[in-house]
């Protein structure tokens, strides 16, 4: 018998063309502040983070480094948040990696005042973001460990990525100097209050 509570669930639940375009739409939001991030010389929180601390100290690209860095979180998601969201968020991490391989021929700035980026950018990464975990999809790493905590643990993702986002952020004392490492955490507050404000438990009720 079905219950008003299924009938609810089944006009909410999202259509595969929908959490295609939301990854889409995400991905691109997201490439698009890390390459304000990137043409800036700045550093971001989370997997991408890291991704930028490893680019700046070894040459590597952005893109590849941030696909081989969530290869072991995966499993992880597989285990714990099931098979939909981890495959959405390898397809979401894998359009991402691309996506920011060919956005410098695409998106080229002849110049841009590293305040706007870091802000902008943070506006743009948390909206990508926020697209992706609402279509039950992350860019893999800390995306995955925070909708496991506000998932299964009811912590609110964009605190617990807040405090990740800021030990993350530290690190890029010893690649950066302090003019860009203060824009980075700018940026990185930018980012998180997106997700703070606009992504709590029982707020959006998409499927």
């Amino acid at each position: 018998m079905t219950t008003d509570a299924d009938a609810k669930e089944t006009l909410a639940r999202h259509r595969p063309w929908e959490d295609a375009l939301a990854i889409l739409m995400g991905t691109l939001y997201a490439a698009v502040g890390i390459e304000f991030f990137r043409q800036s010389h700045l550093a971001t929180g989370g997997t991408a983070g890291v991704a930028f601390l490893i680019h700046y100290a070894s040459g590597f690209g952005v893109g590849p480094v941030l696909f081989v860095l969530n290869l072991p979180f995966y499993a992880f998601g597989w285990i714990t948040l099931g098979r939909e969201f981890t495959i959405k968020s390898f397809i979401a991490v894998g359009l991402l990696s691309l996506e920011s391989v060919l956005m410098p021929h695409f998106l080229r700035i002849d110049f841009i005042d590293p305040l706007f980026a870091a802000v902008a950018g943070g506006f743009l990464v948390g909206i990508g973001l926020l697209s992706l975990i609402r279509h039950k999809a992350s860019l893999g790493g800390i995306g995955i460990l925070g909708a496991f905590v506000q998932e299964k643990l009811g912590w609110r993702a964009g605190k617990f990525q807040m405090a990740v986002d800021s030990l993350i952020t530290a690190a890029a004392f010893f690649v950066l100097n302090l003019h860009d490492m203060a824009l980075s955490v700018a940026g990185a507050v930018v980012l998180n209050l997106v997700m703070a404000v606009n992504h709590k438990p029982g707020r959006y009720n998409g499927y």
